[in-house]
């Protein structure tokens, strides 16, 4: 196997680049426009805002999943030997080694935007390390999983903040008033796709590998999912009336969360791998909306 094609099937097992590019230009976009229509600014940033959103959040995520390399090294050598690592398609060193390169072009990239910039990331990168040593709690986090997964989550809303920075920070302006509550629907987001990720079907939990409906149960876990959308949508709500743009936004969140209820009554009715599965896309389906609707369907109505 040559090298592009080791990285080529890496990615396609633990990141795939598509499916998470999609989401996080959504997300980067929605950042920077949001953060743009908070300042009532009477255009689009320039673009390089939006690029530097794009790739310094990309690289985040890819350097979130690196750290989840290095800590669940050991349970996924036990437990999950099929993965990667495990196996031996790719080294934690050869990962350590990506995960550097992609500091370093966030740092590039930042100071490139506006030198300010750099702080933010510096913030994102001590709650990243943070993390990749669980807050130096293993055990007891791992005893306590709703501890465990808002703690992680604290992670969304630092990237964004970052991602609107490359707007105000870039414009020299104040951070926008309002914007906690974007920052807050970015953390409940980050709780949608988390929870609807690991949700399985009774035939596909597996020995080792902790599901929230192992965890809690199928029932609670599709109710939490679907209490994290709520939340998602009350505080993105409240955001999108700092942009006058509720009507519009509650109208796109609510076929949304529809749908969303109906893949849930699908699945609790009957829990196959394929309705499992769709719980897991209409998590990446409902993101995608919100955001946009916060970032790209303000711009186009006016």
């Amino acid at each position: 196997m040559t090298v592009a094609e080791k990285w080529w099937t890496y990615q396609r097992e633990r990141f795939p680049v598509f499916a998470h590019g999609t989401l996080i230009a959504a997300f980067s976009f929605c950042a920077v426009s949001y953060s743009a229509l908070l300042r009532s600014s009477p255009s689009l940033p320039a673009w390089p805002a939006f690029a530097v959103a794009f790739v310094a959040s990309f690289l985040s995520f890819l350097m979130l999943r690196i750290a989840d390399e290095f800590k669940d090294f050991e349970e996924d050598a036990r437990w999950r030997p099929y993965r990667p690592v495990p196996r031996g398609l790719v080294t934690l060193r050869e990962l350590g080694v990506l995960g550097v390169l992609a500091a370093a072009a966030q740092l590039a990239a930042s100071a490139m935007l506006t030198p300010r910039l750099v702080f933010l990331l510096v913030i994102t990168w001590v709650y990243l390390s943070l993390m990749s040593v669980e807050f130096f709690a293993r055990a007891w986090l791992k005893a306590r999983p709703f501890t465990y997964m808002w703690t992680h989550m604290m992670i969304m809303p630092l990237v964004d903040f970052f991602a609107t920075g490359c707007d105000w920070m870039h414009a020299q302006a104040a951070v926008p008033a309002g914007l906690l509550w974007f920052l807050g629907a970015s953390f409940f987001n980050g709780v949608v796709l988390e929870i609807g990720r690991k949700i399985r079907a009774p035939e596909d939990e597996e020995e080792g590998v902790e599901t929230y409906s192992a965890i809690w149960g199928r029932t609670t876990a599709v109710g939490a999912w679907l209490a994290s959308m709520a939340l998602a949508a009350g505080t993105a709500a409240v955001a999108a009336s700092r942009i006058h743009f509720t009507v519009p936004f509650v109208m796109v969140l609510g076929v949304a969360f529809a749908a969303a209820a109906a893949v849930s009554y699908s699945f609790l009715r009957r829990p196959a791998s394929k309705t499992a599965k769709l719980i897991e896309h209409v998590s990446a389906l409902w993101i995608i909306c919100l955001y946009l609707s916060m970032g790209a369907l303000p711009r186009l109505w006016q």
